[in-house]
């Protein structure tokens, strides 16, 4: 290995206010404003400022949290300022005026300097373009419906004031998401009282706004043509803002996800209608259209029938109302017997895939822990927090555990104790897992670097540059280490110095992780194609071609590679021909890794269930669902199945 790359440090300002840290102009940590609010830190960043989580110090005696949201006025023109400080003043006063479970109270709003600065309540949860980005498919449809029935409400509500509100910004990342699943929308910076005489510069996000807001023009049914561009996203993972805008007819959703009910497909196709009287006319009528949408669905689903290796499937639970899930957490809803050898909850969505090791499993949270079960009973061992949500997989070397976080931070924590033993700071959220050869940690990150670091200490070894976001995990070769980017390429790079020896590039992102197979890597990857890679050259040897993205990895058994596709099926592919075996079509998206053992491959689902199919039928053996989805990946020890549920449980099922 290479010793530590050593960068140039950035330039030192000298020009930047009381309480920044560094060039990003973000307040520091324990910045106290109004001699009030007390910084923790930053939630997220947007083109106006930052939005921090801090404590009211006024309440003494109680940990009162809010949300700071920020607006800097750079400008030295006095008129300029003085307009963007109206604008800011009118968010207040129309959060203000507001009354709503699904709209965030406000609390104060004040100036400071040049900045401006909202007090609002602190929304537990994830925006659903975070909710895109982490799981990389098309969502359950039972759950886009609950979410847009309760959207439906909250705009009708704004539509009713007198004058009507618009929210004129309707898209994933003004959604947020609570932990039961009920939504609140944040960001009423471009809210407007609506006028119907008049009109303005055009505000709003493009491939989500509506063709008359580009003209100035708002109105009711332009938040009806915004929401059916969101739902669109949902239910398809077809992001607008890469398409040109008003295409969606080009695209429409049962040809991006045949799940897609066809009574839904109209629903939203009569939302994103160009001209805006051939639209809903109201947000109550779009809400009921849509709860319609799934009761109109009468096609029962195939079941595969009784036979030496499949037991029977009972029908699904109905999805709750309000939630989307089919049933509670935690109870079986099919699968003769099937039932959980223990659960344990968490605080959050466990979307990280455990791991288990000398009788103990390691898994991680959304809750921003890393958590050691026993594997037997499911008792808390220990658990560690971090600083942000889990999405990776704990890696387990010596007697420590390796694991990144949304943080930034790669964790060296002692496996026997749970005691910190090291960190890693990236310049991003780390989703890739950690790898170990060689007494070297490899993973991802997006700050767009694949790092090799010292497993005993933490050290950078080097750094490889990618485009984009690194969410892949890398495989480990001899002489290369292989991982995929969003920026669409698979990267071939040399072990020792971190050097591009070849890159492949797909057709869109690689969040796939490789594998190697004799002389190839096999990967999955965005474009809807499983690729064949010769691990010399990187030339492609084989490509199959599914019905909808690839985000979860291969595995690979007695020459077969089982993979699954947010089409809704797990494919089974010989491995030195890509020609298909068998297909099982599990009902929703599949992003999980399967699990493989000597007669069985397991897999999660984003329709909530964890399944068990027959290694050489390809027939379905038992079905448990949980009460959420299951990006997670399972694994497999002394013959139980272990994975986690975005219902905050880890499950153990019986294999």
């Amino acid at each position: 290995m290479v010793e530590t790359l050593q960068l140039k440090p950035k330039p030192k300002r000298q020009d930047r206010e009381p309480g920044l840290k560094s060039a990003d102009s973000t307040l520091a940590q324990g910045t106290l404003l109004q001699g009030r609010y007390q910084v923790i830190k930053v939630l997220g960043l947007g083109g106006m400022g930052a939005v921090y989580q801090a404590r009211d110090l006024r309440f003494a005696d109680a940990q009162r949290l809010c949300a700071l949201k920020e607006m800097m006025t750079v400008t030295h023109e006095p008129q300029v300022r003085h307009v963007a400080v109206q604008s800011f003043e009118r968010e207040a006063n129309i959060l203000a005026a507001l009354n709503h479970a699904a709209i965030p109270k406000i609390f104060d709003y004040f100036t400071e300097g040049t900045r401006a600065y909202l007090v609002l309540e602190l929304v537990d949860g994830m925006d659903l373009e975070a909710v895109l980005r982490n799981t990389r498919a098309a969502l359950p449809v039972e759950l886009v419906v609950a979410w847009g029935a309760q959207i439906c409400d909250v705009l009708a509500y704004l539509h009713s004031q007198k004058p009507p509100i618009i929210f004129r910004d309707m898209k994933p990342s003004n959604i947020m998401i609570r932990p039961n699943n009920q939504i609140v929308l944040i960001d009423f910076g471009i809210a407007r009282v609506f006028q119907s005489d008049r009109k303005g510069t055009m505000i709003g996000t493009e491939g989500y706004s509506p063709p008359e807001q580009y003209r100035g023009i708002a109105a009711p049914t332009g938040d009806i043509y915004a929401l059916g561009a969101t739902l669109h996203h949902l239910v398809t993972g077809r992001d607008p803002r890469r398409y040109p805008p008003f295409s969606f007819h080009e695209a429409l959703p049962r040809q991006l996800n045949p799940l897609v009910p066809e009574a839904l497909e109209a629903v939203i196709v009569r939302a994103l209608a160009y001209e805006a009287e051939r639209r809903f006319t109201s947000a109550e009528e779009m809400k009921c259209a849509l709860l319609d949408s799934l009761e109109t669905e009468a096609a029962p689903q195939e079941v595969t029938p009784p036979g030496p290796q499949s037991d029977p499937v009972p029908p699904r639970a109905k999805p709750d109302p309000q939630t989307g899930h089919p049933q509670s957490p935690g109870a079986p809803a099919s699968g003769a017997g099937v039932l959980p050898v223990w659960h344990f909850s968490c605080d959050d969505e466990v979307r990280s895939s455990p791991v288990v090791a000398d009788g103990v499993l390691y898994v991680g949270s959304y809750d921003n822990h890393v958590y050691a079960l026993d594997a037997r009973t499911g008792g808390l061992q220990w658990k560690y927090p971090t600083e942000g949500g889990i999405a990776a997989t704990p890696c387990i070397y010596k007697d420590q555990v390796l694991v990144g976080s949304e943080d930034r931070l790669l964790y060296a924590i002692s496996a026997g104790n749970g005691r910190i033993l090291w960190t890693c700071p990236t310049g991003g959220r780390i989703r890739s897992s950690a790898r170990v050869e060689f007494d070297h940690a490899f993973f991802g990150s997006d700050d767009r670097h694949l790092y090799a670091i010292n497993a005993n200490n933490g050290r950078i070894a080097w750094r490889f540059e990618a485009l984009d976001a690194v969410r892949s995990t890398p495989a480990i070769g001899d002489e290369l280490v292989y991982v995929g980017s969003e920026d669409q390429y698979l990267y071939a790079v040399d072990l020792q110095s971190g050097h591009e020896r070849w890159k492949f590039r797909a057709n869109r992102a690689v969040t796939s992780s490789p594998l190697l197979f004799n002389g190839l890597v096999i990967c999955g990857a965005s474009d809807w194609t499983v690729y064949a890679l010769d691990e010399r050259s990187g030339w492609c040897t084989w490509r199959f071609r599914t019905g909808q993205i690839v985000v979860g990895s291969p595995r690979v058994l007695d020459d077969v590679v089982y993979i699954g596709s947010a089409d809704g099926h797990l494919y089974a592919l010989d491995a030195g021909t890509g020609r298909h075996v068998w297909k099982f079509d599990a009902g929703s998206p599949v992003v999980s890794t399967p699990a493989v053992t000597g007669d069985a491959v397991y897999v999660g689902t984003l329709g909530g269930d964890v399944l068990s199919i027959g290694l050489r039928s390809g027939r379905e053996r038992w079905r448990y669902t949980t009460g959420g989805p299951v990006p997670s990946s399972p694994c497999c020890w002394e013959g139980v199945v272990y994975v986690g549920s975005n219902d905050h449980n880890v499950y153990a099922l019986p294999a």
